[in-house]
């Protein structure tokens, strides 16, 4: 398709040394066909080429006309600009820009676009509130300002820096943990006001009208966070005589974009429709409050050994005979030996791996050990996620009988997000059980908060023999201390915890200077990569996993897509798709979207849906396919393209093709995985970093997006964007490198940055005259 855009720069004229334009940029559309189409957009300016040279006089006007030839659907700009030296003594060179932008689309893009223009939500502070800065930086910037501080302050000062700089260590343990959890406190108490609201409505649920929802616009991105059980305060806007009545609502659910409360009688005998109020949200302080105590029962209980072990008590076992599953694999059948053996206790045994070497497989299978080996064991199954808990509880239920399991839910967990099979054949609750009834179970899994339950429901100290933490790498330390301190007695043998601290600071988890390798009582690396396809995994392996991941999946498995006509190159199942989109927004919410790439993602899905067993390949279903965003209201749009596509309706089991954040992934793994990189505009990147969303400059994102994949990796960005992160520039080289690149061609887009910088060196010339 072809668009064509006219610009006119009528009645150039010189007038006191200036020259004024008038600028009527027309843009036409010609019809669209083929979906999609070819590669590239190629813009050309006829009669005028870059920095060519025009003598202007006064009176003369000059015609430039601008022709884009798209070949690509898209948001495709350029950025003109006109340098003007005028004739005249000691005269300074300046220009005139202007920005240009052809837009193609299809239907469904039109479809999938914002409802309503984006409008920023007005927020409300009722109190001022300090700047903090969290951790060491706060020292440093009391440090800055202590010549206002008193003499005891400053002494206290003093204390404080040097508590949060020296090294961590048993003596110290409380107090800096304790320190640093008030710290993070205070942050997020600043960071939660922000959200509050100002001259907000509330409306009747129709289906509860005891309920009032508010709308929250990035509630689903945790901007602000709020679970249920959580409480919100507010105040009629109308009232402004002391003392203001204030109204506690407590959450009863979280939906997309807002959240249902309910209150007491006398707000909801009073409540009118199109009442306005003030909102303040408030800190949910229970997971702060259970680190806290997690860190004083690791000194109560004198769990030195555990949190920094000498190796002293730990002792060359012989290895148990096992009949496990895992002899195919030596190093996994080995670590359960020795967690069965107990070879590094009071230690505990890590086990580490890149993605796909079966981490929570030899962590379940262990546990199926120990329960074998010791009928009277007690197994505390922990992860810092309620996905990876219904992982864990999942698998142990092919191990185990499902009756010895039982699932502890949080009370703020959204009973419709807990899958479907765990809701038939799982023993779990919502509602805490009574501590007899829990202590008779073999293996009891919660998230790491959730473990804190435990303590408070008075579950006896050495009641559980063992405390397995999964993903322990994305936990932080305080909250591994919560699986492990009240819980277990120091002869316990741990399955993982406090991973990353060990691994960088604990000689024993670290590999022998003489021989190279770990002390496999302590330490088991996993190696084999059972999931995916070499070119998939080899990005990863060279920037995280030093080269030494070795590809053992299954060879039909994992080729079942080289073959596929819609590779760009045969044999190499990876593809990234260059796509020029748009960050977009809609109404009040702050999450973005890209319909751009949602119409290209779609075109995939369409395609496998026709292929699927046709030429080799394999029967599809939905639940074979994974789409990765790592914003809120992308996954929301995809979900919509989905239902709006008639081919992909011949799927029964569509609700199946699950769309979520990385997150949301995590130690999952599909068929086919496409990845929506989303960001198109590097304004936003600081942002991202902020509020912790978005793949760019995060390495743990961008490396479990893309080893989600067992046969076809397939992602869509924009490669200007992402090729100014180094990792996603090793990626999108490889992938060019390999003939893996389809899509728009980014060297089309070179050339902006250089017209940055001769911008910067003249006079812009922005006056509502140009």
């Amino acid at each position: 398709s072809v668009v064509y855009a006219l610009v006119r720069f009528n009645k150039a004229r010189i007038h006191k040394g200036k020259i004024y334009l008038n600028v009527k940029p027309q843009v036409r559309y010609s019809r669209q066909v083929n979906f999609p189409p070819p590669l590239a957009v190629n813009c050309v300016i006829t009669s005028l080429n870059s920095y060519s040279s025009i003598h202007l006089v006064a009176g003369e006007s000059y015609e430039v006309v601008v022709r884009y030839t798209l070949i690509h659907y898209g948001h495709f700009p350029a950025t003109m600009y006109f340098e003007f030296c005028p004739d005249l003594p000691d005269s300074v060179p300046f220009c005139i820009v202007r920005e240009m932008e052809a837009v193609a689309r299809t239907p469904l893009a039109v479809e999938l676009g914002p409802v309503a223009p984006y409008k920023k939500l007005q927020v409300f502070t009722s109190r001022p509130v300090d700047t903090v800065i969290v951790d060491g930086e706060i020292a440093k910037q009391w440090v800055e300002d202590s010549d206002r501080l008193s003499p005891t302050a400053r002494e206290k000062l003093a204390a404080v820096k040097g508590l949060l700089s020296c090294s961590l260590k048993m003596k110290n343990y409380s107090h800096r943990f304790h320190l640093l959890l008030h710290l993070e406190e205070i942050q997020m108490e600043v960071d939660i006001r922000k959200y509050d609201l100002h001259n907000q409505t509330m409306n009747q649920d129709p289906s509860n009208r005891k309920l009032l929802t508010l709308s929250v616009p990035g509630v689903a991105e945790n901007r602000p966070s709020v679970l249920r059980g959580d409480c919100l305060r507010v105040s009629k806007s109308e009232d402004t005589d002391q003392p203001i009545t204030v109204y506690t609502g407590y959450v009863h659910r979280v939906e997309l974009d807002s959240v249902k409360l309910g209150f007491s009688k006398r707000l909801l005998q009073m409540f009118l429709s199109n009442m306005k109020f003030e909102v303040e949200f408030t800190l949910n302080r229970f997971p702060l409050r259970l680190q806290h105590r997690a860190v004083d029962l690791a000194v109560t209980h004198q769990l030195g050994e555990v949190l920094f072990p000498s190796g002293a008590a730990a002792a060359s076992l012989p290895m148990p005979k096992l009949r496990s599953g895992l002899e195919s694999n030596p190093e996994q059948h080995a670590a359960v030996q020795r967690i069965v053996a107990g070879s590094s206790k009071p230690a505990p045994h890590l086990v580490f791996g890149p993605p796909g070497t079966g981490k929570t497989i030899t962590l379940v299978e262990a546990m199926n050990q120990v329960s074998r080996a010791d009928p009277t064991a007690h197994i505390l199954a922990c992860a810092p996620s309620n996905s990876a808990g219904d992982l864990i509880c999942e698998r142990l239920m092919t191990h185990m009988d499902a009756h010895k399991v039982y699932r502890v839910y949080a009370t703020s967990r959204d009973p419709r997000s807990v899958p479907k099979n765990l809701l038939v054949s799982a023993r779990y609750g919502f509602v805490f059980p009574d501590k007899k009834t829990l202590m008779s179970y073999t293996v009891v899994v919660t998230t790491l908060v959730s473990a804190g339950r435990l303590v408070s429901g008075g579950i006896p100290v050495g009641h559980f023999s063992h405390v397995f933490v999964d993903e322990a790498g994305q936990a932080v330390e305080p909250e591994c201390v919560i699986a492990i301190a009240g819980k277990c007695s120091l002869k316990c043998s741990s399955g993982l915890s406090l991973l990353e601290r060990l691994m960088n600071h604990n000689a024993l988890y670290q590999k022998s200077s003489d021989s190279g390798h770990f002390d496999t009582r302590f330490v088991t690396k996993l190696l084999r990569n059972y999931r995916s396809h070499p070119a998939i995994l080899k990005i990863p392996n060279e920037l995280f996993y030093e080269k030494e991941l070795q590809v053992f999946a299954d060879q039909w498995e994992r080729e079942a897509y080289c073959k596929w006509e819609y590779l760009p190159k045969k044999g190499f199942p990876v593809i990234f798709h260059g796509v020029m989109g748009k960050d977009e927004r809609e109404a009040n919410s702050p999450s973005f979207f890209n319909v751009s790439e949602i119409e290209v993602l779609v075109d995939y899905l369409t395609k496998l849906v026709e292929t699927q067993q046709k030429k080799g390949l394999p029967k599809l279903s939905a639940k074979d396919i994974g789409i990765i965003a790592p914003y809120r209201k992308q996954v929301e749009k995809i979900q919509k393209a989905l239902r709006s596509v008639p081919a992909l309706r011949k799927w029964e089991d569509l609700k199946e093709l699950k769309v979520g954040s990385v997150e949301e992934f995590q130690g999952q793994e599909r068929r086919i995985i496409m990845v929506s990189a989303v960001r198109s505009s590097i304004n936003y990147i600081k942002m991202d970093k902020d509020f912790n969303i978005g793949f760019l400059s995060n390495e743990k994102r961008f490396n479990v997006a893309i080893t989600r994949a067992r046969s076809l990796l397939i992602v869509v960005g924009n490669p200007v964007i992402l090729n100014k992160d180094p990792t996603w520039k090793k990626f999108i080289s490889y992938c060019v490198e390999e003939r893996g690149y389809t899509g728009f061609d980014f060297k089309d887009a070179e050339g902006e940055d250089d017209i940055v910088s001769r911008l910067a060196t003249l006079k812009i010339c922005v006056d509502s005259e140009s």
